[in-house]
């Protein structure tokens, strides 16, 4: 019986008594009279008491179920707060001391993936990170152990999909009535945007943005650990490999840096491609690359990847609408030197590499302790050019280019020469790299054009013959690619009073093969001006033939390396062989460069070779030397070879004809 009822039947409990009572106290009165007064009021008064306790238990009931109603409606108002608060709070679970997960919201769905009852046939540990699991356990086991007040950690749960999620997960405990642990609340925010931010931060830190190679710090990090471990002998021996690529600047200047960096980004997926998986490819900036090759079993292997590298690289690059062909100089140092820091491992790949440059380029160099005295300043050298210019310290001589048929000279090439004041004579192994990577090799070519377009029309007028003299001058790549070639060039005929057609510019393979088109466009320009194009060293470079036919080239340069070797080897006597015949083909002539026999003589000659070129007619000469070489002969001429067996090239007159007297050396 509720507390209404119990009150209704009090009320009329007492209305039946209160009634009853009237009625005894009227029929009372009517029998007795006054006399039954003193035993009615007795009862009359605990008639009102009880009505007034009865009027008192009925505020009382009616309070209590006012108060009862709100409790249920706060309780009921909670309950929904605490409904919406679960449903739409950042993903949310509630879960059992043993990892169920007893209830979870929308939110916790749709980060993980998964359905609510397929996350509520399961526990948080099953989509835990195997990397994390220990770690979460051991946390949680405080907190319900109250050694910690609460847990914030960073948490990696498995996505539906198999992708990782990571939480920033808050763990807080529900008590139950003996201030027990009973069930834990799971709060979890995504945070995998962040987490992706970071790794890209701490990539991006690390590695280069244009290649995505690791980048100079990168390196030096791998670097060190391993200078370390080979310190401790726990590891094998290492080799570092430093590669810088020649005459990037030029393609860089002249294609433009977009081409540059599409270049360079083909390099380093042709590095990335051919070593190991364990070694490390970094770019240190520019177009320096370096290989950390660790675990070597023999010096040899780090020399036979260099190799290999060499080979690879100077196949061409094709890159969007072009063909590019480059080669690079690398210096390499091995562990075995003993070294304590990884910054003078660097420095002596760096130097062994400089070596290489001024060795002739497209080539390794192992570095060993004598470099360190050899290797120059680079700024030093830079700062010395600069004064060689103003203070006439760079001179020009010239090698006598002879015709092979007729024994006349035909022209001479020019060759640079500095003397430095106090280091004296340097070679230019040694500055013209330094001078192409500076600019400076624009006016050093400039001075050069100058002074052989002044110094051959001298030689003209004093020697007249026909054809007149030529000179012949190589064009740096840096210098090919001015767009102000042609107004240089045209200058310096002027200045010097030469007619063009007396003038020769030598390009190598590949300057021509850099850029197709622009070359094409360049040469072009200058056979307009009516000056002839010699191809040096060829045979050495990455001339296609399918674009050589198209460039006009009169004249090729057969390499000294195979006229050296051409009686020793028949591979370098049928490559003379082809060259000529390819010239022939192509209408122009060749000058055999390297001569230094009398037998190389006869046989270039014997294979129609038009000119020679090489320590068998002279060396190369200064202008004064040039001078008494000229007239050394009234007819201006070298006598052609004769018929018999012990024919020489020989000057008419000469005491002794004989082998021993053919070379003619003038100093």
């Amino acid at each position: 019986m509720d507390t209404l009822t119990k009150s209704r039947v009090f009320k009329w409990s007492i209305i039946g008594l209160g009634l009853g009572i009237c009625l005894i106290s009227i029929f009372s009165f009517h029998l007795f009279g006054f006399y039954a007064l003193p035993a009615v009021t007795p009862i009359i008064i605990i008639v009102c008491f009880a009505y007034s306790v009865y009027l008192k238990n009925i505020e009382a009931s009616r309070l209590q179920t006012e108060q009862a109603e709100r409790h249920i409606d706060a309780l009921r108002e909670s309950d929904e707060r605490f409904r919406i608060a679960f449903d739409h709070a950042a993903g949310t679970g509630l879960v059992a001391p043993d990892g169920r997960w007893i209830q979870v919201n929308k939110s916790l769905c749709d980060m993980l993936g998964f359905s609510e009852a397929e996350l509520l046939l399961g526990t948080f540990q099953r989509i835990t990170h195997p990397d994390d699991l220990s770690l979460i356990l051991e946390q949680l086991k405080k907190l319900r152990d109250g050694m910690i007040s609460s847990l914030q950690l960073e948490h990696r749960f498995f996505h539906k999909s198999g992708q990782v999620r990571w939480v920033l997960l808050s763990v807080a405990t529900i008590k139950d009535n003996e201030n027990h642990t009973a069930d834990l609340i799971f709060q979890m925010q995504d945070i995998s945007a962040r987490k992706q931010a970071e790794k890209k931060l701490v990539h991006d830190a690390f590695h280069d943005a244009l290649t995505g190679l690791p980048n100079r710090m990168f390196f030096m990090d791998q670097l060190k650990q391993s200078v370390q471990r080979v310190k401790r002998q726990q590891q094998p021996p290492f080799a570092v490999l430093f590669l810088d690529f020649d005459r990037f600047k030029v393609i860089n200047d002249s294609l433009g840096h977009m081409v540059g960096d599409q270049l360079l980004i083909a390099i380093a997926n042709k590095l990335r491609g051919n070593v190991r998986p364990g070694d490390t490819v970094a770019r240190l900036g520019g177009d320096e690359f370096t290989i950390l090759f660790d675990n070597s079993k023999s010096p040899d292997d780090a020399i036979d990847m260099a190799r290999r590298l060499l080979s690879h690289l100077s196949e061409h690059f094709k890159l969007p609408g072009r063909e590019v062909f480059i080669t690079a100089s690398i210096g390499i140092t091995l562990s075995t030197n003993g070294y304590e820091h990884a910054e003078d491992v660097l420095q002596d790949a760096d130097t062994a590499m400089y070596q290489a440059k001024v060795l002739g380029r497209a080539r390794y160099e192992v570095f060993d302790h004598g470099m360190r005295a050899k290797a120059p300043d680079l700024a030093e050298v830079e700062t010395d050019l600069w004064r060689a210019l103003e203070r006439d310290e760079l001179t020009l001589d010239y090698q006598p280019i002879v015709s092979l048929r007729t024994g006349n000279i035909a022209g001479f090439e020019a060759l640079l020469r500095w003397m430095h004041p106090s280091r004296g004579m340097v070679s230019p192994l040694e500055f013209i790299s330094v001078a192409e990577e500076t600019g400076l090799i624009i006016p050093i070519g400039q001075w050069v054009l100058n002074q052989a377009c002044r110094q051959t029309r001298e030689w003209q007028k004093r020697y007249p013959q026909n054809p007149p003299l030529h000179i012949s001058v190589n064009l740096s790549p840096k210098q090919f690619m001015q767009r102000d070639l042609i107004d240089q060039i045209s200058l310096a005929l002027d200045s010097g009073g030469l007619s063009p057609a007396s003038l020769k510019v030598e390009i190598t393979e590949g300057m021509v093969m850099q850029n197709v088109e622009s070359t094409m466009q360049m040469l072009g320009q200058l056979q307009a001006l009516g000056i002839a194009i010699s191809l040096d060293d060829f045979g050495t470079g990455y001339s296609s033939l399918s674009y050589l036919h198209r460039f006009p080239i009169s004249t090729l340069k057969i390499d000294q390396s195979f006229v050296s070797s051409m009686s020793n080897t028949q591979e370098s006597l049928e490559i003379v062989r082809t060259i000529l015949g390819l010239a022939r083909n192509l209408k122009m002539e060749v000058i055999a460069e390297g001569v230094e026999t009398l037998e190389q003589a006869e046989e270039l000659r014997a294979m129609n070779c038009e000119y020679g070129q090489g320590f068998y007619f002279s060396k190369a000469l200064n202008a004064n030397s040039a001078v008494r070489f000229l007239s050394s002969d009234p007819l201006n001429k070298i006598s052609p070879p004769t018929t018999s067996s012990n024919s020489t090239f020989a000057l008419p007159g000469s005491v002794s004809e004989s082998l021993t007297q053919t070379r003619i050396v003038v100093s």
